[in-house]
């Protein structure tokens, strides 16, 4: 059987970031074991390639759908998540965005201490290469992940910023930097083109250290426990079950749905829950899989008569795409480039300007049900979505088979604060929309009805809303009197010796912006507190 030092369940943001980070101790033996394959696909290297990837989520992603919403009129959500080296970082926009100071303010003042901003603030400056900023005291220039604005943004975006301005929402150089508010050209974890994600910074740049392992197509099954130990992992590889020995911690960083789904599969978590799926209870812990989070966004959609300035289903459109595949193969510029959610920003509904409650995406494509719902023509669609839901949802075990994916329920719009800042956000996104600097660009909107109703609008975002691919909170961490927390401070297991979880499930509180940029910093701080022997 082999033996590591420390085996890490799952190769996304988080896991990459922390074997990155342990291997660099060459008397440290790190193994990543990742479910998925690797990450050399050109649908994966080129921006564009997401939507390959997303729309249907058969290819390197996990295909997982919600329960039926009650508050999206009974319907299933769709949830892809990264199954492939770099997880999710591997399929999404791209996009590199912090979150906001308060955010992590908020998680130390709820009893963990070493979270706040000031804390990670190195971290997040040690993790980028920033091509954006130099000599900032926000932005690190020497990290390895990559972070560009877009080489070849379409002229689409300086009208819309320009009808932000108009609407009195300032242009702001850096959502990242003094201030979250405003409205600005979007950082992109891309470099020379390319997408730049976790594995890319952590892994392969390292893969010459003897003392780094990594292995793709391992399902992992549970954690393998000597009483209330943690001492290896079982798993699947090419059709056979194994398993690995840990002499030091297993670590899960399989997301906000695949680590609690395996704590559950090996005994730990809520007694009812377990005792269901005849799991015998190794140790209960009530919070596993519950505190679900995600933002949730609508999609505001126009079509327009620029079709050059947009990616579209037409004729034109297509002939455009061919000569923008070869335009990227000689110079990796043009349409391929783009991560799609080109201009980002933050706007408040409540006159918060340090604590923004909406983030504001803006897409020259039409974007309608992930780009499930395909449109012939051209547009352009905006995302307002709804930064800290307060709806709670919980993940929970379909079976006691391992291979079954569990069931995800975010629990979107069960609380009615959520609906009302979300009808407000998405008020202030058609008023940018039908602002004169949109003039040019302006056709009939995909979806008509009067933006001045709350029940129409409210109709229209329970018929349209989905998930904006950021789930956390399912192994929240939190202090010793938090009988809901998995993790404490130290993103260890409570209850259970040599385990720990590291990814966006240990969020207490979903931030404010995207969750990809948060998910390597929290790989970054656990191998910290690793390495200082925490």
């Amino acid at each position: 059987m082999h033996e590591f030092d420390y085996v890490i369940v799952g190769g996304g943001s988080a896991g990459c970031a922390l074997a990155g980070r342990l291997s660099e101790d060459p008397n440290t033996t790190v193994c990543v074991l990742e479910a998925g394959g690797e990450d050399h696909s050109v649908f994966v290297r080129a921006p564009l390639g997401i939507i390959a990837m997303v729309p249907w989520g058969l290819m390197n992603s996990w295909h997982y759908f919600t329960t039926l919403q009650k508050g999206l009129n009974g319907r299933k959500g769709f949830q892809p998540r990264g199954k492939v080296l770099g997880g999710s970082s591997s399929i999404n926009a791209m996009v590199y965005t912090r979150g906001n100071r308060n955010d992590y303010d908020g998680w130390a003042a709820l009893g963990n201490p070493g979270w706040s901003y000031a804390d990670l603030l190195p971290l997040f400056k040690r993790a980028e290469n920033s091509h954006c900023f130099s000599g900032n005291e926000y932005h690190g220039n020497s990290g390895p992940l990559h972070v560009s604005y877009l080489r070849s943004p379409s002229p689409a975006n300086e009208a819309f910023r320009s009808a932000c301005a108009e609407k009195g929402i300032p242009l702001n150089p850096d959502y990242n930097g003094t201030s979250q508010y405003g409205i600005s050209a979007t950082q992109a974890t891309q470099y020379n083109g390319e997408r730049w994600n976790a594995a890319r910074a952590y892994l392969h740049a390292n893969a010459d250290r003897k003392n780094l392992t990594v292995w793709t197509g391992c399902h992992t099954r549970k954690v393998v426990l000597e009483g209330t130990k943690a001492v290896g992992v079982e798993f699947r590889r090419n059709g056979q079950i194994q398993q690995l020995r840990a002499r030091k911690e297993v670590v899960l960083s399989a997301g906000a749905y695949g680590s609690p789904h395996v704590l559950m599969l090996s005994g730990i978590g809520p007694r009812d829950e377990l005792q269901k799926h005849g799991i015998s209870v190794v140790h209960e812990l009530p919070g596993v899989g519950q505190n679900l989070q995600d933002h949730i966004t609508s999609n505001l959609i126009y079509r327009t008569p620029r079709w050059k300035d947009t990616v579209g289903v037409s004729l034109r459109g297509g002939w455009e795409i061919v000569k923008a595949i070869f335009q990227w193969r000689r110079e990796r510029k043009g349409w391929i480039t783009t991560c799609v959610s080109e201009s980002n920003g933050f706007v408040s509904t409540c006159g918060n300007t340090d604590h923004p409650d909406i983030q504001f995406a803006f897409l020259p494509s039409i974007v309608d049900d992930h780009t499930r719902k395909l449109h012939l023509g051209h547009g352009y669609t905006l995302h307002t979505t709804l930064m800290r839901p307060k709806s709670r949802g919980s993940v929970t075990l379909q079976s006691a088979n391992p291979y079954q994916a569990p069931h995800i329920d975010p629990g979107f719009f069960t609380h009615p604060d959520d609906m009302a800042v979300a009808i407000k956000g998405a008020r202030m996104g058609f008023e940018v929309l039908e602002a004169k600097a949109m003039e040019s660009y302006r056709g009939k909107r995909l979806h008509p009805f009067d933006v001045n109703d709350d029940r129409a609008m409210e109709q229209f975002l329970r018929a349209t809303c989905d998930t904006e691919y950021h789930p956390v909170g399912t192994c929240k961490m939190g202090p010793d009197n938090d009988p809901m927390a998995v993790v404490d401070a130290q993103l260890r297991v409570r209850g259970i010796q040599n385990l720990r979880v590291v990814d966006a499930s240990i969020m207490p509180l979903l931030i404010s912006g995207n969750t990809n940029a948060p998910s390597m910093v929290i790989g970054e701080k656990a191998a910290q507190l690793i390495r200082a022997g925490a």
